[in-house]
């Protein structure tokens, strides 16, 4: 019953076959590199829209439950390590990307919250969302799935753990830790207000992820039928002890969101790169894109936004190596 929930409605197997019947009736062949491009490309291209816009739905409406307000209060019940736990869970059901994140985290950071625990927040919200889950299970499989999330949350809480120890509230711009706050009262919303608040997300995010999508899968499907297969092997193969780091530092410089990601960790896992490399890359980009980290420097001092990007990149290679060492495992 799962494989075919895995393969055939988070993986859409059945688009794949339609699609690729319907180029063979328009003469192109599937096997060469031309028709395989373009079969990989429209079917990720639809196969991604279609969960994009059904998970950003429902994470919307469960989100809608969980304005700032309630989440800082949510937050302001719980103290150490208890509340970085609570912070990296809820950064699961927040917007997509980091650029996304640093807003909320700054509000949170102007409240008064724990420094660490609004970084388990800003670490966890790109990196481990419950999208991240479901598209990971429609490519890897539920088992490398929920070790990524899992250890996403480690990261996240060790990080803000670590932060918190360090002390760092000086290095928070002034602005922020000066700002008032004024507590206003949340109304409940009724369920058609929800749905339009969901319906509006999908609409909005749509049309800011759709671009990456397009671009990740055609990177995707570049590497997928025009890179040789030793080539990827080569360098983020078993025969490169470096491909973690490589993985991670070459996802840095990028703007993308889990959605942008998933077609080229998919392509490079095709093509034989190791599952760690893979699954760094990814994290690299949703966790540390330039953008994103331009953004939060005008919030932290030099000093924190060091440490904040050393602890995500220790992290983040960790894992990678241990996906690498447990690949046989779960694939």
């Amino acid at each position: 019953m799962w494989t075919f929930i895995q393969d055939q409605i988070l993986g859409m197997k059945w688009l794949s076959v339609l699609i690729g019947k319907l180029l063979i009736i328009l003469g192109l062949d599937t096997t060469e590199k031309l028709g395989g491009s373009i079969h990989f490309f429209i079917y990720d291209v639809i196969k991604i829209v279609v969960l994009l816009c059904t998970l950003i739905f429902i994470i919307s409406y469960i989100q809608s439950y969980f304005p700032p307000e309630r989440t800082k209060k949510i937050l302001g019940r719980f103290h150490g390590i208890g509340a970085n736990i609570i912070a990296a869970l809820l950064g699961t059901v927040t917007p997509f990307c980091s650029c996304s994140s640093i807003p909320l985290f700054i509000g949170f950071t102007s409240a008064g919250l724990p420094l660490g625990v609004t970084f388990s927040f800003l670490i966890s919200s790109p990196m481990v969302d419950l999208g991240s889950l479901v598209l990971l299970m429609s490519i890897f499989g539920a088992r490398v799935a929920i070790v990524y999330v899992v250890l996403g949350l480690v990261i996240a809480v060790a990080g803000g753990t670590l932060i918190e120890k360090l002390h760092l509230e000086n290095q928070v711009e002034e602005f922020i830790r000066n700002a008032k706050q004024i507590d206003v009262p949340q109304e409940e919303l009724a369920v058609k207000d929800r749905l339009k608040y969901s319906a509006e997300q999908v609409a909005g995010t749509f049309k800011k992820v759709f671009p990456y999508i397009l671009i990740g899968v055609g990177i995707g499907a570049f590497i997928h039928n025009w890179i040789p297969e030793d080539l990827i092997v080569r360098f983020l193969g078993n025969g490169n002890p470096f491909g973690v780091i490589i993985a991670t530092i070459a996802g840095v410089p990028m703007y993308a969101d889990i959605f942008g990601c998933i077609p080229i960790a998919e392509a490079l896992l095709a093509k034989g790169a190791k599952l760690g490399v893979v699954l760094s890359f990814m994290m690299g980009v949703t966790t540390l894109s330039l953008p994103s980290m331009i953004m939060l420097k005008k919030a932290i001092k030099p000093k924190l936004l060091g440490i904040f990007i050393a602890i995500c990149t220790v992290g983040i290679i960790i894992v990678g190596y241990f996906f690498n060492a447990i690949q046989y495992l779960l694939v």
